[in-house]
């Protein structure tokens, strides 16, 4: 009687066993630190992420590590005129100052060619209103640190203000003048882009 117990007790943990009833092997550890890999729908570019936004991440453009504590995003633009500088910065919901102000801050970076004015633009998409400004000439040595050190002449300097729910995002790319140019189809398609 025994030994009919004990072979039913060995039979019962077969057929648990063989029906996936008994002990789980323990799951792969993943790193909770590691973000998820993310694409457009074209699948053409990875997504720039940024707080309370979204943009498609220009192709070919190497973005790092920023190299100040105010930059929120930094990546370089590769051209054979030499590499451009993409910054983006960010100062919380509603932070930052006002687009005009900072417009034209950006446009006083620059030392403008003879009789060039700074070019303006606005666009609204998916809800968010962004205004640009476009300028040539000498960009002019910084005072705050993160910038040149020296006069460059033959420069150009884009900038953008996103305005929306949870912004504003502050946008500037500066390098050498046919960089920035060659740059600006794929800076417009980014700033295009937006979505929360």
């Amino acid at each position: 009687m025994r030994q009919l117990g004990y072979t039913l007790i060995v039979s019962l943990f077969a057929i648990l066993v063989a029906c996936g009833g008994g002990p789980k092997p323990e799951a792969e550890a993943t790193s909770a630190t590691e973000p998820p890999v993310t694409e457009t729908a074209a699948g053409a570019a990875d997504e720039l992420v940024v707080p309370g936004a979204r943009f498609d991440q220009p192709a070919g453009w190497v973005f790092r590590e920023p190299s100040s504590s105010m930059r929120l995003v930094e990546a370089e633009i590769p051209g054979e005129a030499g590499a451009a500088l993409l910054t983006a910065f960010f100062f919380g919901p509603g932070g930052g100052g006002g687009t005009d102000a900072n417009l034209q801050r950006w446009a006083g970076q620059i030392e403008a060619e003879a009789g060039v004015e700074p070019t303006r633009d606005a666009f609204e998409i998916n809800g968010y209103a962004v205004s640009t400004i476009a300028v040539n000439g000498t960009l002019k040595p910084s005072r705050m640190g993160s910038g040149p050190t020296e006069a460059i002449p033959g420069s150009r300097l884009v900038g953008a203000v996103v305005e929306g729910p949870g912004g504003p995002w502050f946008f500037k790319v500066t390098g050498p003048a046919a960089t920035v140019a060659a740059a600006e189809p794929a800076f417009d398609a980014m700033l295009r882009s937006v979505r929360p």
